[in-house]
């Protein structure tokens, strides 16, 4: 399609007096991965939520895949994959069959069911029942069950969540894939490192307002600064000190440091989106 895969304009939405979403507006291109960064409570599941059509929205304007959002569009649902930090798997079906009866509902006659959990390395537990699985277990089946239609749009709420780092880093590869296979991908997450390494573009979310959006390297450029940070033999122990590269002298600095026999590590500094997330809103990303 051309144009934006999702697009969002002025997007509100209340909890009775408590204002969830106020005026949020992004959007994300087919192939694109929007990471969406916020403590808990700041707006990224009911931005989710009111994509997918399970909330109704309020004020504002939205579209997936060119069509506004409303709630129980099946033309809308059919084309999207969904992973919700909450399991709602069936537990006394296997994962295999989890897969198979999800495919149904698409009409997909012989879905891949077995393949997608191999990419997920559950393919030798795929007909045992759910319910025995630990959390990060049913976390994969939930990412299995979410690209078994080919979605065009990918929405994933903490997929991560749970999982031990070497099925954390392949679920992070399988993402990669499906944003490479043309599938736009809203990732809400508070883990900065992961939103870092996933992302084409962050949005900083806090108390339901969008208050920074651009690519990674470009909010670390805006918002840090240039220095090095060097270790250095001082007598029988070490001492770490940071050294700006802008500035009058800065080059003669840099220059005298490494023809320096007591260096020892250099390496550049860069602001973490964390510590930009502190600095503009003032609160931390697990707040």
């Amino acid at each position: 399609m051309t144009g934006p895969a999702i697009k969002v304009e002025g997007l509100s939405y209340s909890y009775g007096a408590t204002k969830a979403l106020d005026e949020v507006a992004f959007s994300v291109a087919p192939g694109e991965i929007l990471g969406f960064l916020g403590p808990n409570g700041a707006g990224k599941s009911t931005t989710i939520k009111l994509l997918t059509g399970q909330l109704a929205k309020q004020s504002g304007e939205a579209t997936v895949l060119g069509v506004p959002i409303e709630r129980d569009n099946s033309e809308i649902q059919a084309q999207i994959g969904v992973c919700f930090e909450e399991k709602n798997l069936y537990p006394n079906m296997s994962a295999l069959e989890n897969l198979d009866f999800f495919a149904s509902l698409f009409g997909i006659a012989d879905p891949d069911s077995m393949g997608m959990l191999r990419r997920v390395g559950l393919a030798e537990r795929a007909k045992e029942r759910v319910q025995g699985f630990s959390k990060g277990m049913r976390q994969r089946v939930m990412i299995s069950r979410a690209l078994i239609n080919r979605p065009k749009v990918l929405f994933l709420d903490e997929p991560t969540a749970g999982l031990d780092p070497v099925s954390a880093a392949e679920i992070r590869k399988m993402i990669k894939e499906e944003a490479t296979r043309g599938a736009a991908v809203l990732l809400t997450t508070h883990d900065m490192h992961e939103a870092d390494e996933l992302s084409d573009k962050v949005a900083f979310i806090n108390e339901g307002r969008i208050v920074a959006l651009d690519t990674p390297q470009d909010l670390k450029l805006r918002f840090g600064k240039r220095a090095v940070r060097v270790r250095l033999r001082d007598g029988d122990g070490v001492r770490e000190e940071s050294y700006p590269l802008d500035g009058e002298g800065s080059s003669a600095d840099i220059a005298a440091l490494l023809a320096s026999p007591e260096l020892m590590t250099i390496h550049t500094e860069e602001a973490t989106l964390e510590a930009i997330f502190i600095e503009l809103t003032g609160r931390g990303l697990k707040a």
